[in-house]
């Protein structure tokens, strides 16, 4: 996928889980990256990795995507330091676990605004760099954003929005010639279900029982996705916009029996 080498990508989340391990692949691709996330510690330990694949520039900019200055700081440090921008994957995002019934709004409001309205904000400051470049938006999604499932209802709503977000860009920024996609994780070994809430006992379980809800009998590793975000945002992907690819081993096939 030599079409990323050179490109400058912002990947935001890039501390742990899916975004880390898009830094990462990126890296090996040959892109110049700046990778966001609110855990410094972290962060700069996926910079060190990303360092020793072979990447040539990296940019750490410590940010909270739920701060509109900080959305601000992560588009204007990235074009300062590397004069262009062609790809942004808005990967942040959290998870609340609740129902209609036991979801306070303040849950809502904390989801909805890392999910949805960081990614609108982000959006909305890229596009001048990224028509200048024609470049693309790789947005994360989630298998909840095609399906329905009882006691996630905020983060259900949130990616289906995403869902929706990508497709209204995608049309209203095709004359730029700025292509935007959106992958949609199925469950995937990363540290989201543990920050929304599950121990250790009920996260083992939870993992268990994804071996029968995804048709290739087990949950994803996030390199998995990292591969399928690489060819969205890469030159081979030059005619598809507008697209939510699942990755998620059949789980958006699959109905009850």
């Amino acid at each position: 996928m030599s079409s990323l080498a050179g490109k400058v990508a912002i990947i935001t989340g890039a501390s742990s889980g899916i975004g880390a391990a898009t830094a990462l692949h990126f890296a090996k691709l040959g892109a110049h990256l700046a990778i966001t996330g609110r855990n410094l510690q972290n962060l700069e330990k996926t910079g060190e990795s990303c360092l020793a694949s072979g990447a040539k520039e990296i940019c750490l900019i410590q940010a909270d995507i739920c701060n509109e200055e900080d959305c601000k700081k992560i588009i204007n440090t990235t074009v300062e330091k590397f004069k262009r921008l062609d790809i942004l994957v808005n990967n942040a995002g959290i998870i609340e676990m609740g129902s209609v019934e036991n979801t306070t709004l303040q849950q809502y409001d904390r989801v909805m605004n890392t999910n949805v309205r960081a990614v609108y904000h982000l959006t909305m400051l890229a596009v001048p760099h990224l028509t200048t470049t024609q470049g693309n938006i790789v947005n994360i999604s989630s298998v909840n954003g095609i399906r329905s499932f009882p006691g996630v209802l905020a983060y259900n709503i949130s990616k289906a929005a995403v869902d929706q977000l990508t497709r209204c860009t995608a049309l209203e920024l095709a004359p730029k010639k700025i292509r935007v996609n959106s992958v949609n994780p199925g469950v995937i070994v990363t540290e989201l279900q543990k920050r929304g809430g599950l121990d250790e006992e009920k996260y083992a379980n939870f993992l268990e029982h994804s071996k029968t809800t995804h048709a290739l009998g087990r949950p994803g590793e996030p390199d998995e996705v990292a591969r399928a975000i690489a060819f969205l945002a890469s030159d081979q992907a030059s005619f598809t916009t507008g697209a939510s690819i699942p990755v998620d081993g059949g789980r958006h096939a699959m109905c009850p029996r």
